[in-house]
């Protein structure tokens, strides 16, 4: 039987390396893929996810499973994110992101598909091409939460331990960020 992750957890405090090696293959691809999401730029989502990872290491012993293995975790990968934007912001003005090819007209984040046909590659490129600018207007505890949710599948009660934030706060944050994400594509 797999040990849990509130036990690695407790293993890694302790320094062993077994433990945070199955922890990184368990967790390294949702982390990734969060912080793609919240960032937009596959190099900076990498060294973030890998910062939390480290993180991780440094800080095992402070997880005290009060809440689960998983809100605690992608609550240090979610600040993490937000801190990384906001030093990064003053150069975002003056070099915007560009996709994985360096086009700036391409997505930034490639769509996990199961080999859709090229229509349907087409819209889901378009689709994201929309979405990543107005995910980017939102406020970054708005674009965590609506992202953890949508993405992650984290409940209201998640998202608010995540965004160190109470149960309420949490839903109004998905809820204002669908809507303003509903009203800036509806708007384009």
């Amino acid at each position: 039987m797999e040990p849990s992750d509130e036990e690695l957890c407790r293993r890694i405090a302790t320094r062993d390396a077994d433990a945070f090696e199955l922890m990184v293959d368990r967790h390294q691809a949702r982390a990734y893929r969060l912080a793609a999401s919240i960032l937009g730029n596959e190099a900076d989502a990498r060294d973030v996810s890998q910062d939390a990872f480290i993180r991780l290491y440094e800080s095992a012993g402070r997880f005290d499973g009060r809440s689960r293995f998983s809100t605690w975790f992608y609550r240090i990968l979610v600040n993490l994110c937000i801190d990384h934007q906001r030093r990064n912001r003053w150069w975002k003005r003056l070099a915007p992101l560009a996709g994985p090819g360096g086009d700036p007209d391409e997505p930034a984040i490639d769509p996990v598909s199961e080999d859709p046909g090229p229509e349907s590659e087409a819209m889901l490129k378009q689709s994201i091409k929309r979405l990543r600018p107005a995910l980017d207007k939102l406020s970054p505890q708005q674009r965590a939460a609506v992202l953890l949710q949508t993405q992650e599948g984290f409940t209201s009660r998640e998202i608010a331990e995540v965004l160190k934030c109470s149960e309420v706060t949490a839903r109004v944050h998905v809820h204002r960020g669908i809507a303003q994400l509903r009203k800036l594509i509806r708007d384009e």
